[in-house]
């Protein structure tokens, strides 16, 4: 009786539990974007055209889902070689594989490649930082026809987070003058990511 009556405490606890945690989580991702709207709000930061600046009120984004902040399971890519991601003009942009992160969506298995930029690895400030450019299948419809990005850290005990909640666009979606990396096709996923910020209009 005493354990019965116990188990009746502790799982509204539990639950109680669960709901702090996805309100702390959600409040996370509302301060995410709402400081991601301030730096295209102002001039001082904005990457957007005067045009576009003039008229700007906000980025869309896609329902925050905490179902997209993914613990992937991560391998680290061995005897990793130097190449030139493919960008939007001809500058050169030297990456390495730095890993594999395996997930699954709605039980189905997906792989994303893990880089790490070369030109920023040595700084202090980007020692934990690496960077995943990814197409889905709302790439060219409700988000950037060129792909998204996400900005992970280092894994730890072989995961990896991904909160594709913070998935971003490059500033050529907002800016030609800009230079982007184009996303692998080893990063092409064949699953709708609706997450993270949408296609700017």
């Amino acid at each position: 009786m005493k354990k019965y009556l116990f188990l009746l405490i502790l799982i509204p606890l539990i639950g109680c539990s669960q709901t702090a945690t996805t309100s702390s989580y959600i409040q996370e991702i509302r301060k995410y974007r709402y400081e991601e709207n301030i730096k295209f709000a102002d001039k001082e930061t904005t990457i957007l055209t005067k045009k576009d600046f003039k008229k700007f009120s906000a980025l869309d984004f896609f329902p925050i889902d905490s179902n997209y902040r993914i613990q992937a399971k991560f391998e680290l890519q061995k005897d990793p070689k130097v190449f030139q991601m493919q960008t939007t003009t001809d500058r050169v942009s030297l990456y390495k594989t730095y890993g594999i992160a395996t997930f699954t969506i709605d039980g189905n298995k997906y792989s994303l490649r893990i880089y790490q930029d070369q030109e920023l690895k040595d700084k202090p400030e980007y020692k934990d930082y690496l960077f995943v450019p990814f197409v889905d299948k709302t790439s060219g419809n409700e988000s950037y026809g060129g792909g998204r990005y996400l900005d992970v850290s280092h894994p730890k005990d072989g995961i990896i987070e991904l909160d594709f909640n913070k998935a971003y666009n490059p500033y050529c979606a907002y800016n030609e003058k800009y230079s982007c990396p184009i996303p692998p096709r080893e990063n092409h996923l064949k699953v709708a990511i609706k997450a993270g910020v949408k296609v700017f209009k």
